[in-house]
């Protein structure tokens, strides 16, 4: 059942819209509906991909389901601006690209918004990451180390960022920036922010960047930005440099050294007048830590490394060191992968921070077993 809360005039539009694929929006276990023209439809659960039967009767019918949930929330798509990107009154995003420009016909994605209340211990639990991995990114929390999460589309970026803003210690504030609000986080100062797409004649756009401008003068503790994407990267990474400690912030990238690359092209894509090697120095100065997270062929997420940036080597490039990575994979006879982070026997470089603080996890914690 939709929440009592949404507008009637969705769920009208959705219920009338939606009607072959209702049963899909609702079964808890579907994550993303995916539609490909009328005849094809797809379904993501547990991080894997699955056919199913629905279908729409005609193009025409998914054309006009599309207009009325667009119409919906105010929104428009023909021929003129054939794509929607948009959020829905429920949290889910939908992304439409219609004729001429789809050409397999009016192509859909839904991705539902689930407010999942997960803990480090679920994580544990599912094998995404061990308890002193967990123990160690607690730590980094509480010592209000600036992170950067890694990782491809669907692989959990949100919901790691999610939980880790769930550990920062009481007292602070945290404004927190979304193109869509997605982060689910239960903490006692929490400013949030959401974006806004421009109007049908391109005005009124409130982007990442503007509301990153206005956070600065808002008193933040920590800043969180949803998914860097743009110039905002540069706006971000000033900040980590000027007292916002614990600022976090995700990006799409394979690796932890590919990461910190595209955050700087990111970076310097806008109206920044700095050179090169200023900005390597700015963003070698401004992340502590990236996490990098995958979603495995299994459908899995896991956490594959847990990488500390020490500034940068003598050829400029990244000094990106692993903390804890994934050793190896292997796959079970029940078809699913097995294997876990481990730490490298490299301490971090505030090991003496954490030995100061008297925290509980001695050096030994970041050798592996058979080295301890």
């Amino acid at each position: 059942m939709m929440d009592s809360r949404i507008p009637q005039v969705f769920k009208d539009a959705i219920n009338g819209a939606l009607g072959p694929v209702m049963h899909l929006w609702q079964d808890p276990t579907v994550t993303e509906i995916l539609i490909n023209g009328p005849n094809e439809v797809f379904v993501e659960r547990k991080g894997k991909l699955e056919r199913t039967d629905a279908q729409f009767p005609s193009e025409d019918i998914l054309l006009a389901a599309i207009n009325s949930i667009a119409g919906s929330i105010g929104r428009r798509i023909n021929w003129e601006e054939p794509r929607l990107d948009a959020r829905l009154p429920d949290g889910s995003r939908i992304h439409a690209v219609i004729p001429p420009c789809a050409t397999n016909g009016p192509t859909v994605s839904i991705r539902k918004f689930t407010q999942s209340k997960i803990t480090f211990k679920d994580y544990i639990k599912l094998g995404a990451i061990t308890p002193d991995a967990a123990n160690f990114l607690e730590i980094c929390m509480f010592l209000g180390k600036n992170i950067l999460v890694s990782g491809g589309t669907g692989s959990g970026k949100t919901t790691l960022l999610g939980l880790l803003c769930n550990r920062i210690p009481k007292g602070q504030r945290i404004i927190v920036i979304e193109d869509a609000k997605e982060l689910t986080i239960e903490y006692e100062h929490v400013v949030r922010f959401e974006t806004r797409t421009p109007n049908e004649q391109g005005k009124f756009e409130v982007t990442i960047k503007d509301l990153l401008k206005s956070s600065l003068r808002l008193r933040p503790d920590r800043i969180i930005v949803g998914e860097v994407r743009s110039s905002e990267a540069f706006d971000l990474v000033q900040a980590m440099n000027t007292g916002h400690n614990g600022s976090m912030g995700t990006i799409h990238a394979n690796t932890a050294a590919d990461a910190l690359v595209r955050l700087e092209a990111l970076a310097m894509g806008g109206e920044t007048k700095i050179s090169d090697k200023a900005m390597q120095y700015s963003i070698a100065a401004a992340i502590d830590l990236v996490i990098q997270i995958s979603r495995l062929q299994d459908g899995s997420r896991r956490i594959m490394s847990i990488s500390e940036v020490r500034g940068l080597d003598e050829d400029y490039n990244y000094d990106v060191v692993n903390i804890y990575d994934m050793p190896h994979l292997v796959r079970g006879p029940d078809g699913k992968l097995h294997g876990h982070i481990e730490p490298t026997g490299e301490l971090p470089s505030f090991m003496k921070e954490i030995e100061d603080n008297k925290i509980p996890f001695p050096r030994s914690k970041f050798f592996p077993p058979k080295s301890a």
